[in-house]
């Protein structure tokens, strides 16, 4: 019997905010390395998951939602979900399917592309009406001349699986391109710093999560095997400090408390966590604070 040849290749995952598309990725892998929120822009930075199936390996680029940016922060992170448009093998769009069809942003944004491109109808699972995924494909597909259209619910996990045999068949053969015991490129201080960000996302008000950044300072194992990891908030605003902290303290702790509980499962092992607060005016319009929070 001849053996399979072994396919790999680079996925882009490309759509609106709050689509899902970190839940899907996260789905995918198997473990949580992109943060998620009911918040749409939560993803900043392109990031790579790595999934190995039998015979391949697909690396996933996670973007951030496509939107009209109007801040410097959040251009630049509209320019980074452009970017991973170019330079891979395959691109998903990922849309809601409780939405209607997105003729602007398949002008937009598939206009010049000449990769596949697959449409992952998102979210059926809020369909009240299952008869109505077929019209929604039928839309879909008037638009543009998608490979294939999969229908999936990511925070379900349906329909995921057959989501990624689809994508293995249009992936080119070649190489492994990461070992197979990773899951993602990026470095854990990156991912720790996401994931109590992320508690910051979930927990305070609305205004607060946009002009917030998170810094790990200093990342030490120490003789007995804790992790002892130092961490600044980065607000824009001294007004902003008190909705961080919370009253005696109780905002700061129970962000902390949370965003432990995540860390701990992902480095496998116990972690002192010590949060503090830092205001830097106006940081998300600051190119030099861009630059070295890797935003720019």
């Amino acid at each position: 019997m001849k053996n399979k040849k072994f396919t790999s290749g680079f996925v882009s995952i490309i759509g609106r905010p709050n689509v899902g598309k970190s839940t899907l990725l996260n789905c995918i892998i198997g473990e949580k390395i992109v943060i998620t929120s009911d918040k749409p822009q939560t993803t900043r930075n392109r990031i790579q998951g790595i999934h190995n199936i039998p015979e391949g390996q697909i690396v996933f680029i996670d973007t951030p939602g496509i939107h009209a940016g109007r801040s410097r922060l959040n251009r630049s992170m509209v320019d980074a979900a452009r970017s991973a448009i170019s330079g891979v093998d395959l691109l998903l769009l990922v849309v809601e399917a409780t939405t209607a069809p997105d003729a602007e942003l398949v002008a937009d944004i598939l206009k010049k592309v000449t990769v596949p491109v697959i449409l992952v109808l998102n979210k059926i699972d809020l369909l009240a009406d299952k008869n109505l995924v077929l019209r929604k494909i039928a839309d879909w597909s008037a638009l543009y001349d998608f490979k294939e259209i999969v229908p999936v619910s990511a925070g379900r996990s349906d329909g995921v699986e057959h989501l990624v045999t689809v994508i293995s068949t249009y992936l080119p053969e070649g190489h492994a391109m990461f070992p197979d015991d990773i899951l993602t490129d990026m470095p854990e201080k990156f991912i720790v710093a996401e994931m109590i960000r992320e508690k910051v996302f979930r927990l305070t008000r609305d205004e607060v999560p946009y002009s917030t950044a998170v810094v790990v300072e200093s990342f030490v194992e120490r003789e007995n095997g804790v992790i002892a990891i130092s961490a600044a908030i980065m607000l824009e605003r001294d007004t902003q400090k008190g909705i961080i902290i919370g009253k005696k303290g109780e905002m700061l702790k129970k962000i902390g408390s949370q965003a432990r509980t995540d860390i701990e499962r992902l480095l496998d092992t116990r972690i002192f966590l010590e949060l503090f607060v830092k205001v830097v005016e106006n940081w998300s319009e600051r190119p030099s604070k861009l630059i070295e929070l890797g935003y720019e």
